[in-house]
């Protein structure tokens, strides 16, 4: 496995960095148990001000940051800042919360004495993170983990190495001591030693399902605990014509944002009969207005998809659906580098692999409906369930909507964005756990009851 800086908009190789040996492998993990032995008894206060700090250097690199990120990825600057915005945004949210949320919590007992639920870490984690958010996916994580007195060792993509010793100086020149925040280059082979390891705790994997099961798998033989993030293909229901403009306008943002690369990206637009035809027009004309640019300038709202590899891939499903009878409105072609042109399809059929094939890419599938009911039974009609999107002038309705559907997050009137006091994850072959919110500091804690008995 090579970790490769490989710009995505000229195809150049700028940068290789090696595997870590096994050697570098055993040296990182012992570092971070010894670490994880005094982190925990770092006071709470000392523990929240440096992760503090690591929020305020994101801020004051925010500019070179971002920059790597489009250098690495293609995202475009503006959208690597705001990724980089809300990272920090994570950080001081556990930083102003960690005491609260592991406060402990008094429990009434019916035989009398008391008893508390005391929040605890559980030691060493690992991390393994994808390449679309490769800071905000490490907040997520590394936020409320270490907040909490954990440790963590992040195996991150292999196509965003520069990044991945960024973030690592981030904690290292917050002053994190050495083992708290681990970045390591590690083989596929290392990764499931690490899990192996009675030292690793716990296992978090934002991911393909591909992955996701591995190391569920390798995680389940270990009794270990696991949080996954996988695939969505999440619905945008459209019931109504109400303020359908700004309707369009969220539904094109959502879908092209970061060139279609993410999970939940809204990726099935279900529109009832009477708004079908009038979303599509206006979804369509504005698809016709979106230019691919180069991702390092400022005004670029579009860039290339993160290689050429998963340019092909995503083109492919695009083909299949198209020479099966889907209409293709806008797209379906390469550009230049890994650029693929914003595509437009509809008329989808089930015998086509992008009817239920997750596509992560800029390619947005438009179905028509004939009612609320009809739009939840196509919406849950699918192997995923991250999240969802629901457009309803009846606030009724509309909660009726989201009450059905079987995701793990729906949001009516807007995308599923992501917010650090909110909990993030699905269900199905989306994964399971949650990250953020207080939610986030719970998965790897260990909730301890002390109780003291009656007459002690």
């Amino acid at each position: 496995m090579a970790y490769q800086t490989l710009n995505p908009t000229t195809g150049e190789v700028l940068a290789t960095f090696q595997p870590a040996t096994d050697a570098e492998a055993h040296a990182a993990l012992n570092e971070a148990a010894d670490c994880a032995r005094s982190w925990k008894n770092t006071p709470l206060h000392q523990r929240t001000e440096l992760i503090r700090r690591v929020a305020d250097l994101i801020d004051e690199r925010r500019d070179e940051l971002a920059d790597l990120i489009a250098l690495e990825m293609g995202k475009p600057v503006r959208q690597a800042s705001g990724e980089l915005g809300l990272s920090a945004d994570i950080y001081r949210y556990y930083a102003d919360n960690g005491e609260r949320f592991t406060a402990d919590e008094a429990l009434d007992v019916a035989s009398g004495g008391s008893a508390v639920i005391r929040t605890e870490p559980i030691g060493v984690l690992l991390g393994i993170m994808p390449w679309n958010y490769p800071h905000y996916q490490v907040a997520r994580f590394a936020g409320p983990n270490l907040v909490l007195g954990n440790t963590v060792v992040i195996k991150h993509a292999a196509n965003c190495p520069q990044s991945a010793l960024a973030i690592e100086a981030l904690f290292r020149d917050a002053g994190l001591p050495p083992g708290a925040y681990t970045n390591l280059f590690a083989t596929h082979a290392q990764v499931a030693t690490l899990i192996a390891d009675p030292r690793v705790r716990g296992i978090s994997l934002t991911g393909s399902e591909a992955a996701g099961a591995i190391v569920a798998e390798q995680a389940g033989r270990h009794l270990k605990k696991v949080v996954l993030e996988l695939g969505g293909s999440d619905p945008f229901i459209v019931l109504d014509d109400a303020r359908l403009e700004r309707t369009i306008d969220q539904a094109v943002g959502g879908r092209f944002s970061n060139a279609g690369q993410a999970c939940t990206s809204p990726k099935r637009f279900i529109v009832v009969d009477e708004v079908y035809d009038r979303f599509v027009a206006g979804f369509s004309e504005r698809v016709g207005t979106i230019q691919p640019g180069d991702p390092r300038q400022a005004h670029t709202r579009f860039g290339p998809m993160s290689s050429a590899a998963a340019r092909d891939e995503v083109l492919e499903q695009v083909q299949d659906a198209v020479s099966r009878g889907a209409t293709l409105h806008h797209g379906g072609v390469a550009g230049e580098g890994a650029v693929l042109a914003p595509t437009l399809l509809t008329d989808l059929t089930p015998d086509m692999r992008a009817y239920s094939e997750e596509l992560f890419g800029p390619v947005a599938m438009i179905h028509r409906v004939a009612d609320a009911d009809a739009a939840v039974a196509f919406a849950n009609d699918s192997p995923y369930g991250l999240g969802a999107a629901v457009f309803c002038a009846d606030p009724v309705l509309a909660q009726s909507v989201a009450e059905r559907l079987e995701v793990g997050m729906v949001t009516i009137g807007g995308n599923s964005d992501s917010e650090p006091d909110l909990p993030f994850g699905g269900v199905k072959r989306s994964g399971f756990g949650r990250e953020l919110g207080p939610h986030g500091m719970s998965e790897f804690a260990n909730k301890k009851l002390i109780r003291v008995a009656v007459g002690a």
